[in-house]
């Protein structure tokens, strides 16, 4: 039986682009597969988002693609920086070739990103793992790539 406080929220993230880069008009956990799914968080001006979590976002996805695993990647731009703003998307998806939906979720007054909010983030880089149940299985800064690959091969 599920327990109904580690079932998943539904995704209330305002802006998403596919794996092409093409705007969607919204992404639902459902359209990540019916298997895991791993979400990476990410804020563009986040030094370690980029000497370590996009490196091992990219190691995920080459390794647990066709593995019964989807996967996003979300911009919780979470301050007032202008630089963490939505055009930044598409730049991290090209400049670490990860071909999965990436979105934008913006802080809105004083209110964190949806995403944050709903999955209690505390920052960035976070990784947050959903298994085939919706039920958030996992949820941190880091996680162990090879073993989790390992796990599944």
């Amino acid at each position: 039986m599920a327990n109904p406080q580690n079932q998943a929220p539904e995704l209330r993230v305002p802006y998403w682009i596919d794996a092409n880069g093409d705007e969607l008009s919204t992404l639902s956990l459902s359209d990540l597969g019916k298997g895991y799914k791993l979400i990476f968080c990410f804020k563009a001006e986040c030094p370690g988002c980029h000497a370590a979590g996009f490196p091992l976002m990219q190691k995920l996805v080459a390794g647990l693609t066709g593995k019964n695993f989807g996967f996003a990647v979300i911009h919780t731009a979470f301050d007032d920086d202008p630089r963490n703003n939505q055009d930044r998307v598409r730049e991290m998806q090209l400049k670490y070739d990860l071909k999965i939906p990436f979105g934008h979720d913006p802080k809105v007054g004083d209110a964190y990103p949806t995403f944050m909010q709903d999955y209690r983030t505390r920052g960035t880089p976070f990784f947050v793992a959903i298994d085939p149940n919706n039920e958030v299985i996992f949820g941190d800064f880091s996680l162990d790539a090879d073993r989790l690959i390992a796990a599944f091969t």
